[in-house]
């Protein structure tokens, strides 16, 4: 009968889990689903207890580095907001021209100020590569 108060414990802890997503409350899960199957085995109290410290444990030492780890280094490389424009290719919408302090770029339905990285002219129609970003206004080449 104890089994249902461990199950019950496992399944607030992953709904905890899912509230916070540190991976604390999830090795306190997997471990009290094994103090529940200990107790299913017919387990006493003391054998639910240790199984639960023992797996909640290892799972913390050996399990939540790996998860963490994993999860970080996708995050790390995800290029957001406008800087996720360099290195991408725009369509000239107004011809760009350092003389007359003009030109603008259309990437992704936003049509951006633009200059060329050299000064030079680049006509309308002509697909560019974003090199950088100052502000709002695009450096690109062609």
């Amino acid at each position: 009968m104890d089994y249902y108060y461990w199950l019950i414990a496992a399944i607030v802890l992953v709904i905890i889990e899912v509230c916070t997503a540190g991976f604390g409350a999830l090795c306190f899960a997997i471990g009290a689903a094994f103090a529940a199957l200990a107790s299913g085995l017919g387990g006493g109290i003391v054998w639910q207890i240790v199984a639960f410290v023992v797996v909640s444990l290892l799972t913390f030492i050996f399990l939540r580095p790996v998860v963490v780890k994993f999860l970080d280094k996708k995050s790390k490389n995800v290029k957001t907001n406008a800087e996720a424009l360099i290195g991408r290719k725009g369509i000239v919408s107004e011809r760009i021209d350092a003389t007359q302090h003009t030109g603008r770029v259309a990437i992704d339905g936003d049509d951006w100020k633009a200059v060329s990285e050299d000064g030079s002219v680049i006509e309308k129609g002509a697909e560019v590569e974003i090199l950088k970003l100052d502000s709002i206004i695009l450096t690109v080449k062609q």
